[in-house]
């Protein structure tokens, strides 16, 4: 039989043919070597085992539905078909989709996002914004068609009537969910420092499969809740679901129902601690009103000792006392009256008289010898020195002097 010769792309052209008609869908399990992502969103990889390698690709449109980032060195199951690339002659996979191998993509890709946004500092305690202790409004991003806005409302009404609830009606589920979140988170946000603000908002909804909950664990998601300035609430599903959101938020509530617990003061305590705290004062003041009496009463008793009136009484008191003695006197003066007209006056007055001149005497005496004209009778003169006596002992050589005696004044010079 005569061989027919081939052109090499007429070989390449047959074996695409039987390849892709025979390799139609196949699953393939290998390790990811050569990941190449492209701007354009094709992924380039091959997958391997210990004795061989395939290419494969993955197309923007089939990659962007993956779960979870595709790494070197991780083991993966590939599901698609062969194709052959005729120019070179090179056949490879084209894949529809790529699952992790021994666990579900879905798991893999919370472990991977959640170690991402560990290490970018999305859970540190220090970016955790304070929740209010009586917020007055709050956002609910939720569905508007769910149960767990009612329960919400209805438990955040019991607890405290004074908050005001807006509800923001959200996706919650599906793919397009994760949009519509983001974009009521930034709505909410936009109110932040104005007179509208929310002191909270919830992103909530009620329990499901993870896949119903995946919404809150995408990316975009947790960078929305990281960057809102409004304190953000996590309240999704049941208290065994955690989801990448409740890490990301500033506070992780386990149910939407205990979430408005967790936020919201109780009236029934407050309204217990407010009479607790007006008995306390009621009887601080009722104790402070007893003691300023008991001051005001011991002020009033020092001032009227203290008081005009009291030195009135008092003084009217000396003044009666001091009358009864007079009058006593007086009576013991009229009384004794005959023993006074029986003095004999004018003998004492005389006998005072002559007392006082003997003294007039002895001073007159006294005055006359201390006279400085007797000691002149005798021969001696005064020495004035400027019309002042001066003592021979005080002048000195060229002094001029006057000396004086009862009759005569002559001038004088020390000579020696």
């Amino acid at each position: 039989m005569e061989n027919r010769v081939l052109s090499v792309s007429a070989l390449n052209a047959q074996i695409k043919s039987l390849l892709e008609a025979t390799f139609l869908f196949a699953s393939v399990e290998g390790e990811i070597s050569n990941l190449s992502k492209h701007a354009s969103g094709h992924i380039y990889f091959s997958i391997k085992d210990e004795k061989s390698a395939i290419r494969c690709v993955m197309f923007k449109g089939n990659a962007a539905g993956l779960k979870f980032e595709l790494e070197n060195a991780q083991k993966v199951v590939v599901y698609g078909g062969l194709s052959v690339y005729t120019p070179r002659g090179e056949y490879q996979i084209l894949c529809k989709s790529i699952t992790p191998s021994g666990s579900g993509a879905l798991a893999l890709a919370y472990e991977q996002l959640k170690i991402k946004l560990k290490n970018k500092g999305y859970f540190e305690e220090k970016y955790k914004k304070a929740i209010p202790s009586f917020p007055k409004r709050i956002a609910l991003v939720t569905s508007l068609s769910g149960a767990a806005l009612q329960d919400m409302i209805k438990v955040a009404h019991k607890r405290w009537s004074l908050v005001e609830i807006i509800a923001v009606g959200a996706l919650v589920q599906g793919n397009e969910a994760k949009y519509d979140i983001v974009q009521n988170l930034a709505y909410v946000d936009s109110f932040y420092g104005t007179k509208k603000a929310f002191d909270v908002v919830v992103i909530a909804r009620g329990g499901g499969s993870m896949e119903d909950l995946w919404a809150f664990n995408e990316e975009m998601v947790a960078d929305a809740i990281f960057a809102s300035k409004t304190p953000v609430v996590s309240a999704i599903g049941h208290e065994t679901d955690f989801l990448i959101s409740d890490f990301v938020a500033d506070l992780r509530a386990p149910t939407p129902s205990a979430c408005m617990e967790m936020i919201l003061p109780d009236k029934s305590e407050w309204l217990l601690r407010l009479g607790e705290t007006m008995d306390f004062y009621n009887l601080r003041i009722r104790g402070l009103f007893e003691q300023k009496e008991l001051e005001l009463k011991e002020i009033k008793d020092n001032f009227a000792q203290v008081s005009y009136e009291t030195k009135l009484n008092k003084g009217a008191k000396e003044i009666l006392e001091i009358r009864g003695y007079l009058f006593a006197a007086f009576e013991n003066l009229l009384s004794n009256k005959q023993n006074l007209t029986r003095l004999d006056i004018s003998h004492s007055f005389g006998r005072l008289l002559e007392a006082k001149d003997m003294q007039l005497k002895e001073t007159a005496l006294l005055l006359e010898a201390k006279n400085p004209q007797n000691f002149v009778q005798l021969g001696y003169a005064q020495i004035l020195k400027n019309n002042k006596i001066a003592p021979l002992s005080e002048l000195k050589k060229a002094d001029e002097i006057e000396l004086v005696d009862t009759k005569v004044s002559l001038k004088a010079k020390i000579i020696s």
